[in-house]
């Protein structure tokens, strides 16, 4: 196995011959329910791409944990808020590893707090990550990929119940997510293509850990009264992106330990 790192400043690091293996990209993949789902497609025999922004070296763990798995992995930095770097990932994940076959809409920011208090720059940067990159990544996506493509998009247990004030932003851009997620099932059906979304809870990582000031507020308001694990989601994601779950699409699927309940 050999790694190597390119001008572009991608961390490309090798596993077993790849060929004829499907190859998922991750995006947002350094961290959390990225790197859990990168390590959980890499386990179940794809070659894995993740992106990110500023945690090179935690993008460097997760590619050496997938090569453990005998697995490729290609680590591509990407802001999300750029437009042009956002669909530019597809492309060059596609090219470093061969293919893509399943795209993890993962990338995404969370701004919380009043109405009164956000800005019109807080509901751009949120806007642009949360919605516009993952439109024009899955754009992108769907004009490399074949039959059985699959595209997982993650979504939040706040689009679809609201405890309480302060989430107005966020939760409007995750909810835009499911009309562009129903929409895409339609549009790439015909294609064998398909289109879904998770619904995470709260889980514990180390943006929202299980023992932070507000955990005990979020367990709360589930009906296990507990946090998930990343573990937890990105089995899910995996049985969408696998060749199981080819009957299933435009849908939502929610991981959340019953918050919706």
């Amino acid at each position: 196995m050999t790694s190597e790192t390119n001008t572009n400043g991608t961390e490309i690091a090798s596993g077993t011959d790849g060929a004829g293996a499907r190859v998922a990209l991750v995006t947002g993949g350094s961290r959390g329910i990225g790197a859990a789902t990168a390590v959980r497609l890499a386990r179940e025999g794809h070659d894995v791409a993740i992106t990110y922004v500023a945690g090179k070296e935690a993008a460097e763990d997760v590619v050496r944990a997938v090569r453990r798995l005998g697995r490729w992995a290609v680590a591509l930095r990407a802001d999300a808020a750029d437009p042009m770097e956002a669909a530019g990932a597809v492309d060059r994940a596609a090219d470093a590893l061969g293919r893509i076959d399943v795209l993890v809409n993962n990338a995404g920011v969370g701004v919380l707090g009043p109405l009164e208090s956000l800005s019109a720059d807080d509901a751009e940067r949120v806007l642009a990550v949360n919605v516009r990159a993952v439109f024009l990544t899955c754009r992108a996506a769907a004009g490399r990929m074949g039959r059985g493509g699959r595209i997982v998009t993650v979504g939040s247990c706040m689009a679809q119940r609201v405890p309480g004030p302060g989430g107005t932003l966020y939760t409007t851009s995750k909810s835009a997510l499911i009309g562009l997620t129903r929409a895409l099932a339609r549009e790439l059906g015909p294609r064998g293509i398909t289109a879904n979304i998770v619904h995470p809870g709260p889980i514990d990582t180390d943006m929202n850990p299980a023992d932070g000031p507000y955990a005990s507020g979020q367990a709360a308001v589930t009906a296990l009264g507990r946090f998930g694990t990343a573990e937890e989601v990105a089995s899910m994601i995996a049985y969408l992106a696998s060749t199981e779950a080819a009957y299933v699409t435009g849908a939502e699927f929610a991981v959340d330990g019953g918050h919706a309940a």
